[in-house]
């Protein structure tokens, strides 16, 4: 179960990551609107993810 959650979390991370870079690249109103929205999420999520990693170790699952 917790290997799952970390791979949902990895997964929502990188969804975040790619739709912020397209929304960087691309520009206009929707990067600067969510832009910076999307990368504190990111942030978040990275730092969920980390926890996630670092519970599943600690239980030996």
């Amino acid at each position: 179960m917790g290997n799952a959650l970390i791979i949902f979390a990895l997964i929502a991370v990188l969804g975040v990551l790619f739709t912020g870079i397209f929304a960087m690249a691309k520009g206009g109103d929707f990067n600067k609107k969510h832009g910076n929205k999307l990368m504190r999420m990111r942030v978040i999520l990275q730092l969920i993810a980390v926890i996630l990693i670092f519970i599943v170790a600690a239980s030996g699952d």
